[in-house]
């Protein structure tokens, strides 16, 4: 009987060890963001594939907004050691409009990895501008910002901050979710715009933003349980917002007429 030449028989069971590996892998075969911002979900190592190293980790110091800045090699070299990896967040500045705009990434972990290297993964988006930028604008100077212009996109707001929902939920997007019983909801994109000085009680495009946080939430936890915090409003991104806003026709007074006495 004729016998195949051992590297020929190797090189045609190659196509069929691609199959398997698609097939077996496919968090390798599928990786990609969970929803259409382009971040959330992907690893650090697909991150800096994406944006480069890193100018900076920061480290919150407290549960307020107290953060302290390391240099890269700093961190690397001997920070990073200190503390668990996911509670430094890789930080990159962009200037757009001369506007200087900072990115942070907020990372989480697989709580049953007990490994020494544990794999990363982008739960939480922060972004910060130089100085506070009119609501209108915001869509111009983040481009993974994409707000729904469906007047019945759900929305909401507090004295401080307007929250966003966009799309349809993700499954997978439970990974990065930290609260309880997160298994039992549907998570989706969001956005919340915060405001330092406050909001408007009539709001408006012009109202200033000083930060965006691009991250996942559950509209069912926001309806039931949050919603004594949580106002419904209409999407400031429609167009239904002008018509609300336009001013209302004056009423034309009439001129009493006297009654005289007969």
């Amino acid at each position: 009987m004729r016998q195949v030449p051992v590297l020929l028989r190797i090189t045609a069971l190659i196509p069929l060890l691609y199959v398997v590996l698609f097939f077996t892998e496919p968090s390798l075969a599928f990786a990609a963001p969970y929803f259409e911002d382009g971040f959330l979900g992907l690893s650090q190592k697909e991150l800096h594939e994406k944006l480069g190293i890193p100018e900076a980790v920061r480290d919150r110091k407290s549960a307020l907004r107290v953060f302290t800045y390391y240099p890269m090699n700093d961190w690397l070299k001997y920070f990073s050691k200190l503390v668990s990896p996911e509670n430094g967040e890789d930080v990159y500045t962009f200037r757009r409009e001369n506007i200087e705009i900072r990115y942070s990434f907020g990372y989480t972990v697989d709580p049953n990895d007990d490994s020494e290297n544990r794999l990363l993964t982008v739960r939480l988006v922060d972004i910060e501008f130089s100085q506070a930028m009119p609501i209108s604008r915001l869509p111009a100077l983040i481009p993974e910002f994409r707000p729904s212009t469906d007047p019945t996109s759900p929305a909401f707001r507090s004295s401080t901050w307007v929250l966003l929902f966009k799309g349809s939920p993700s499954a997978d997007a439970r990974f990065i979710v930290r609260e309880k019983g997160k298994e039992q909801l549907d998570w989706t994109l969001c956005y919340q715009l915060f405001s330092l000085q406050g909001l408007p009680d009539r709001l408006t495009t012009e109202a200033l933003i000083d930060r965006v946080e691009i991250s996942t939430q559950s509209l069912a936890v926001v309806t039931q349980r949050q919603r004594h915090t949580h106002e419904p409003i209409v999407n400031p991104y429609s167009d239904q917002l002008d018509r609300q806003l336009a001013p209302a026709k004056p009423r034309v007074k009439t001129i009493p007429v006297p009654k005289y006495a007969e």
